[in-house]
């Protein structure tokens, strides 16, 4: 993992320095959450170039990130296209997960950063890929498991389509991991630090073991068989120490 992330800064390094000097446009693919922590870990020894995450939606998890040339404020046109995947026969088609689509794709030969949020509305998906994919991707796709779908350009007016996220309160006594991943999980204190210490728990789409980490606002936790979640916000302590907390669940 050392060695990966070393090889991303440099990359990190090569494109801010190419769209510094050259004075253009470039951009990575889609980057994971760690990926994007790594960036801004190390953003201060970049060249002083104009940087914009993009995903589709603010509420993204995997984003592109664009270096700009001195002349832009904003990309002029975004690297990457959203398809629309529909089963042919919505009566007839399985319950289909995220998983699944992104088995699918992915069982085509598309590698993973070429791939953003999958957004599971409307009776199938919303998938966001690089532009150079899209052509591709609805032309050769045509199953997902064993419903047969069409694939299409999202071509609609507007805001791109943005995940069903459903609020979540309450009160921890610490923000935590296990705490937090028991409330999230409706689970017991005592069954969730085996959950987590079985590698049953992501943190940004990183592995994490430690009961002890505290969760950060704006984090999303993946809960192995349960779902996903975002750590939106903490309160201060109530009287009896307790921590009020915001949670929004993917549906």
């Amino acid at each position: 993992m050392e060695k990966e992330e070393q090889l991303f800064k440099k990359r990190i390094q090569e494109l801010a320095v190419l769209a510094y000097e050259r004075d253009i446009p470039v951009h990575t693919d889609f980057l994971t959450l760690n990926e994007q922590a790594v960036f801004q870990s190390v953003s201060a020894t970049l060249p002083p170039v104009k940087v914009v995450f993009a995903g589709g939606s603010p509420m993204s998890e995997r984003k592109v990130l664009c270096f700009l040339p001195s002349y832009m404020e904003e990309p002029a046109d975004l690297p990457f296209s959203c398809l629309r995947i529909q089963p042919v026969s919505p009566r007839f088609a399985e319950a289909l997960t995220h998983r699944d689509y992104l088995g699918s794709i992915m069982g085509l030969g598309i590698e993973r950063s070429l791939i953003g949020d999958i957004i599971l509305k409307d009776g199938g998906a919303f998938v966001f890929v690089m532009q150079r994919m899209a052509a591709y991707l609805c032309e050769q796709l045509t199953a997902v498991r064993k419903t047969p779908v069409t694939c299409s350009l999202w071509e609609q007016e507007g805001a791109f389509p943005e995940p069903e996220l459903e609020p979540m309160e309450g009160t921890v006594s610490s923000v935590r991991l296990d705490a937090v991943t028991a409330f999230c999980g409706r689970m017991s204190r005592s069954k969730v630090a085996a959950f987590i210490e079985g590698e049953k728990v992501s943190v940004n789409g990183q592995i994490c073991t430690s009961v002890s980490r505290n969760v950060k606002e704006g984090e999303v936790l993946s809960l192995r068989g349960i779902g996903k979640f975002r750590f939106e916000q903490s309160g201060a302590p109530t009287k009896k120490g307790r921590i009020p907390l915001l949670i929004l669940r993917y549906k």
